[in-house]
């Protein structure tokens, strides 16, 4: 009798290794079923075609490699480059200084002017200092080549001294002549000069060597430097900064609410400054219609002007007060 129980055992065993095998034969049917469509796949040639799922992808994500430099947000035929700066540390310094006069003097100055001279008057100021650029604007728009844009300038110039009464109207607007700015850091940038260091000048604001070296070229042209009577050449000067500093009054939102100021005036002032220089090649091409205002439009966004260049009094008993 003794040898059943170990035949019973042997039975039992096998009895239940059969019950083992057969609860996980189905889940290794699948594995085998996986790997056997994998190897019927037929290999992928580089070359091919995309397919419908992949060009949806490069239409939503874009095709090209990652480029950090690059704005994805621009339109197309808008170039963004990274801004030249190795004098950030000085740069962000006068910045600073830049700001502690703005907040301290100039701001006050330009609310206290928008406060107490009505809109009208505001206007016609902004286009007595427009129509005394126009000269020299002509002048480096046919240093660039644009002899028409020269003659629009000058036609702007004539018909704004005369009818509109020495500039402070704009009859060559509703005559539909355009107003395109132009300085001879403009002309540089066109003569080949394209990139710059950007630097940040006292009381002047952003700039590039190269605007400074355009700067130092406008300033004797200026027809507001010719005026012989310091006093009347200074406060003609200090109006002029007070009307810029108003028209920038709009944009001081934007300054408060930026997490890196200097970053921000720095990025967009060179971006604009870039269009202005190069934005005629686009303009041909049709390609600026979808770009932002704050680049196409020529007065929203004054910079100090080269008339603004202190000089020294010509009187020797010259006394402000």
């Amino acid at each position: 009798m003794r040898p059943l129980i170990p035949l019973s055992a042997l039975t039992l065993a096998l009895a239940l290794c059969g019950g083992a095998h057969a609860q996980t034969a189905p889940e290794a049917a699948p594995q085998t079923a996986a790997a056997q469509d994998a190897a019927a796949l037929p290999p992928q040639d580089p070359n091919a075609a995309p397919t419908a799922a992949e060009q949806d992808f490069d239409a939503l994500y874009g095709s090209q490699e990652y480029n950090p430099v690059a704005d994805p947000t621009l339109p197309p035929g808008v170039e963004s480059t990274a801004v030249y700066d190795p004098w950030e540390k000085y740069n962000r310094r006068m910045h600073k200084f830049n700001n502690g006069v703005d907040r301290a003097v100039a701001k006050p100055l330009a609310k206290a002017y928008v406060k107490a001279v009505p809109r009208p008057m505001r206007l016609g100021v902004s286009n007595f200092f427009n129509n005394l650029g126009q000269p020299v604007s002509a002048l480096n728009a046919l240093l660039q080549g644009k002899p028409k844009q020269a003659a629009q300038s000058l036609g702007r110039f004539l018909l704004n001294s005369t009818l509109g009464i020495g500039g402070i109207f704009d009859p060559a607007d509703d005559a539909k002549i355009p107003n395109k700015s132009e300085d001879f850091g403009q002309t540089l940038g066109v003569w080949g000069w394209k990139r710059s260091r950007y630097l940040e000048l006292p009381l002047f604001g952003p700039r590039t060597v190269r605007d400074t070296f355009g700067l130092i070229g406008d300033a004797p042209l200026s027809p507001i430097r010719q005026i012989e009577n310091d006093k009347i050449r200074i406060f003609t000067q200090g109006l002029q900064l007070v009307d810029v500093r108003a028209q920038l009054l709009p944009l001081d939102s934007l300054r408060d609410g930026a997490t890196d100021e200097y970053a921000l005036f720095r990025d967009g002032w060179s971006q604009r400054r870039n269009y202005q220089i190069f934005g005629d090649s686009r303009r041909e091409k049709d390609q600026d219609r979808d770009l932002p205002d704050y680049l196409r439009e020529e007065e929203d966004n004054p910079s100090v002007p080269a008339d603004a260049m202190p000089i020294m009094p010509t009187d020797p008993n010259f006394d402000i007060n």
